[in-house]
């Protein structure tokens, strides 16, 4: 099956084709934006179509980053793949971005730590067991402090491999001998990730697709505080 994989939960915005019975990534675009990802992920996966020699028609499913990560980026991608799925009447699947960028490092055996950026000290992190080939979750993901999640690590007791956009301010501040950092490629979200997780999940109807912040946004907040007054 050819499946697709997008991306718009942070400042790249990335697409890829993915065979999942080669195991062969026929195409990948990533674009480090200031842009709005509204404006730059459907030309992406044209293009990307266009340069890989497939059409839409070929696409057999679609993995989403859910979250966590940006509010309106990660909406915008949820709502550009409900939308190709209606139209192409596929299936779809929604990928944690910590699971993403944990499969964009399989590679690595052993324990990989997905980081990324919340609000002041917080981070939504991931941590992960890697044996080269598939990954398994060590913890749940979770909003946490740094400070927190120093602690998680240093218990583990292994070395780890630190990835995502808090992965570098991570190993500054947290330096040890046990903590590595993955290579700029390996580090922020990107599609090919979302592929290599969605490959091995369940595709659902598009209407089911939903996304996941890990904390509450401000609107939620904003009613719960008007309720309580």
């Amino acid at each position: 099956m050819l499946l697709m994989g997008i991306d718009t939960s942070g400042k790249t915005a990335s697409a890829a084709l993915f065979d999942t019975e080669t195991e062969i990534f026929l195409a990948q675009n990533t674009l480090y934006t200031q842009k709005t990802h509204s404006q730059v992920v459907m030309p992406m996966v044209k293009e990307m179509l266009i340069q890989s020699g497939k059409t839409l028609s070929d696409v057999g499913g679609i993995a989403v980053a859910k979250g966590p990560g940006s509010y309106t980026g990660l909406r915008i991608g949820a709502a550009a793949v409900k939308a190709l799925c209606f139209g192409l009447d596929i299936k779809c699947c929604g990928v944690s971005t910590l699971e993403g960028l944990a499969c964009s490092n399989i590679a690595r055996k052993g324990t990989i730590c997905s980081i990324i950026k919340a609000r002041g000290d917080l981070v939504y992190a991931g941590v992960y067991k890697s044996d080269g080939y598939c990954i398994e979750h060590i913890t749940e993901e979770a909003l946490v402090t740094r400070d927190e999640l120093a602690e998680t690590l240093a218990w583990g007791g292994s070395e780890v491999l630190l990835c995502g956009d808090g992965a570098a301010d991570f190993f500054t501040d947290y330096r040890s001998p046990m903590l590595t950092i993955a290579p700029p490629q390996g580090r922020l979200q990107n599609a090919c990730g979302i592929c290599l997780a969605g490959a091995s999940k369940e595709l659902t109807d598009p209407e089911l697709l939903e996304v996941s912040y890990l904390q509450k946004v401000k609107a939620e907040k904003d009613l719960e505080q008007r309720m309580q007054r």
